[in-house]
């Protein structure tokens, strides 16, 4: 069986050293970048299940260089977990709202944060041929592009469909305006960002009682906040094989 595999982007010896060891120990395989540069040659090489990454790297920030993964479709779905000494609520709220998944203050415990690897990769990665989302009520059958909510169909705009598919695909993380108008408008926009707005504003509406899943994250965006989002295959969808 393939180990998973880890790519730890930190610029000081001993944290990379203390990373390596607590992952190889726990059965994943392992590279290491000690800045921006050296992280990209990486994944020339190869492309890793889940990056853990220093906020303060020099030259190019953490924070920057996972906007550049978040842009590119060949990593934008790659996990990231922020390891840093900046712990404020707004330093959180500005790693997650850059794209991370998770957010890990220094100093850490090697072996909480290989729980926090492992909860993340149990989720797998959501893939989308002949599947729906399913969350309590509402579901997403994304190969006749329909919604449906207490088994009745509801009606979506095109711009809200892609927006509830894009909240449901990408579950418990903060998705600024200008993330949303890059993956969901799928082009270049030069349009306010508070178009989002308006659009989040008419998809709660459609939700009704289920409004309450898309979460407002005070100056950063949104979140669609469920932990237990399914993905439900359409064969032996009675069967609810659910990943979390």
């Amino acid at each position: 069986m393939k180990k998973p595999h880890i790519l730890i982007v930190e610029d000081e010896m001993a944290i990379r050293n203390l990373l390596r060891y607590a992952f190889e120990i726990a059965g994943f395989s392992v590279s290491e970048a000690e800045d921006v540069i050296a992280a990209k040659n990486s994944l020339m090489i190869q492309r890793p299940d889940l990056i853990v990454l220093d906020w303060m790297l020099p030259k190019v920030s953490g924070i920057q260089f996972t906007k550049q993964l978040k842009k590119d479709p060949l990593t934008r779905d790659t996990p990231i977990i922020f390891l840093s000494a900046k712990a404020t609520e707004e330093d959180k709220v500005h790693g997650l709202a850059a794209g991370a998944d998770d957010y890990v203050i220094k100093p850490f415990s090697p072996r909480e944060l290989v729980a926090r690897v492992h909860a993340i990769l149990r989720r797998g990665p959501l893939k989308e041929t002949n599947e729906s989302f399913v969350v309590g009520n509402l579901k997403m059958d994304l190969k006749s592009e329909r919604v449906f909510l207490n088994e009745e169909p509801i009606k979506l705009a095109p711009i809200e469909f892609r927006l509830l598919r894009f909240f449901m695909q990408f579950p418990n993380r903060v998705h600024t305006r200008e993330t949303l108008l890059a993956q969901v408008w799928e082009r270049d926009v030069d349009i306010d960002d508070r178009t989002v707005d308006v659009h989040v504003r008419r998809l709660r509406k459609a939700l009704k009682k289920q409004d309450q899943l898309i979460e407002t994250v005070r100056g950063s965006g949104y979140r669609f906040n469920k932990l237990d989002v399914l993905l439900v295959a359409k064969r032996g969808a009675s069967d609810g094989d659910s990943k979390h």
